[in-house]
């Protein structure tokens, strides 16, 4: 599949040890900002998205790893219930927000219903379109209610995905991330790309920014994410040097986006 050359060029690979050595620099500005979080009674979100294989639970991984686990809470929704699917959309959410004092991280989230559940028919689209209508609107109501949200899609190539997923079929220890919606993902690229056009476009607000990143280098993807919530979630202690993500890797969405070759076609 031929591919846009981008615009801007991605930042170098890193050595394993330049890429230890940051890590640890800003997983350490993380902690302060989590201690921050704690004194003041903040409350933070955060919303990762992205194609099949493009690295969420990595990224999660390396944000929560060193922060209190009693005040961080990982949330991976899964198929709804019987039930749940009698409720108001984003009702199975709700009891997942984080009071006082926490930061959740949502490995996928609400925005299912512009994504997997739309490509796959797993909803229809009047319900799709009823939800990108109204998720500005909640989100708009969760950052009115002090919650800090940050949203991130994390955007990988078609080559890079498929190379993933081969992976994952030969390592024994990451066939359980395998799913049939996996096995679609290379069958179905060109109508996940247009789901994701539209879900940035349709949900992307003043209030709760898309920043998108790329991730086909999984280590310069990791740390900039983190320098971007190090930027974002106000907290004084943070070293303001380290809280500068780099514009190769971590943009916020605006339309001229889709056509630049900053995200995969």
């Amino acid at each position: 599949m031929a591919a846009k050359k981008p615009s801007i060029a991605p930042p170098p690979r890193l050595g394993k040890h330049r890429y230890a050595h940051e890590l640890r620099r800003l997983q350490i500005e993380l902690v302060k900002l989590h201690r921050h979080v704690i004194a003041h009674g903040r409350k933070v979100l955060l919303i990762f998205e992205g194609r099949d294989a493009a690295g969420k639970d990595g990224t999660i991984k390396r944000v929560a790893e060193h922060l209190s686990p009693r005040e961080v809470r990982v949330v991976a929704p899964g198929k709804p219930s019987d039930r749940e699917q009698t409720e108001w959309y984003f009702q199975r959410f709700t009891s997942y927000l984080p009071a006082a004092q926490e930061i959740v991280l949502f490995n996928r989230s609400w925005y299912n219903r512009a994504g997997v559940e739309y490509v796959m028919k797993f909803c229809t689209p009047a319900e799709s379109e009823q939800f990108l209508e109204a998720a500005p609107g909640f989100e708009r109501m969760l950052v009115r209610s002090g919650i800090h949200l940050l949203k991130y899609y994390l955007d990988i190539s078609h080559d890079e995905q498929a190379r993933r997923l081969r992976a994952r079929r030969r390592d024994p220890l990451k066939q359980w991330k395998l799913s049939p919606v996996d096995e679609a993902a290379q069958k179905h690229w060109q109508d996940y790309s247009r789901a994701r056009d539209r879900m940035l476009e349709r949900t992307h607000s003043e209030d709760a920014p898309w920043m998108v990143v790329r991730a086909d280098d999984k280590q310069q993807a990791r740390l900039n994410v983190i320098r971007d919530i190090l930027a974002r979630v106000p907290a004084p202690q943070v070293a303001r040097k380290l809280a500068r993500p780099d514009p190769r890797v971590v943009r916020e969405f605006s339309a001229a986006l889709l056509g630049s070759g900053f995200v995969a076609r």
